[in-house]
């Protein structure tokens, strides 16, 4: 028979190579939003969208939250799914820098998503705007952060005398660091540790950057 054990090929556009940006695992406010989407009129949407942009900021949008909902346009429950999906959806897009995540593929993978079309400029106009700046600044601020290292002072010492023989003139090394929270800490580390640590630190950036060779992993323009 003609046709038999033929194979139509693949357009190669239609095999995807890579992960959403969102990752393998999709959040359960995104995987719900585009249900909750359909038949929402554009002007709703465009509201509740600008509400979720003022949380992003770090400004108290529950004012404009409260007028949405009094207006009746969009039920309340539904409304609560829609601005938890919009907020997880933008905020996991803002933490990717600008080079690993292109405004092309940001809009595909939405589409994956199956967000209605009507609705991915203006998601994309959001991440890659005027305003990303803005969002980056705040969402910096809500990250949790450690204090980081404003001084470090180190000296070599030799114990003559002590307890313990196995240490009488045993070189160690003296630390000091002194934290932005005004903190200070002092330790001692043996030069036998000290070692260990250097070679386990140059292993790992060895590491690093074998990773960041292989193919697989370079950033794609």
């Amino acid at each position: 028979m003609a046709g038999v054990g033929k194979t139509a090929a693949v357009p190669p556009s239609v095999v995807h190579d890579r992960s959403n940006f969102l990752g393998a695992r999709i959040p359960t406010e995104v995987d719900a939003l585009p249900k909750h989407l359909q038949e929402l009129d554009k002007e709703a949407f465009r509201k509740l969208l600008r509400a979720v942009v003022k949380a992003l900021e770090g400004e108290d949008s529950r004012e404009s939250v409260r007028k949405i909902a009094e207006s009746g346009v969009v039920p309340e429950e539904r409304m609560t799914y829609i601005i938890a999906g919009m907020y997880t959806l933008l905020r996991e897009a803002l933490r990717l820098p600008l080079s690993s995540l292109k405004q092309e593929v940001f809009k595909e993978d939405l589409r994956d998503l199956r967000i209605p079309e009507e609705f991915i400029l203006d998601f994309a106009s959001v991440v890659f705007g005027s305003r990303r700046a803005e969002l980056e600044a705040a969402a910096a601020l809500e990250r949790p952060q450690l204090p980081s290292i404003v001084d470090f002072k180190w000296r070599v010492d030799v114990t003559i005398s002590t307890s313990s023989l196995a240490r009488a003139l045993q070189p160690s090394i003296l630390m000091q660091m002194k934290l932005s929270d005004g903190t200070a800490n002092r330790f001692e580390v043996p030069v036998s540790k000290f070692q260990e640590l250097r070679y386990n630190v140059a292993l790992i950036l060895k590491e690093m950057n074998d990773l960041e060779k292989r193919s697989v992993l370079k950033i794609q323009d």
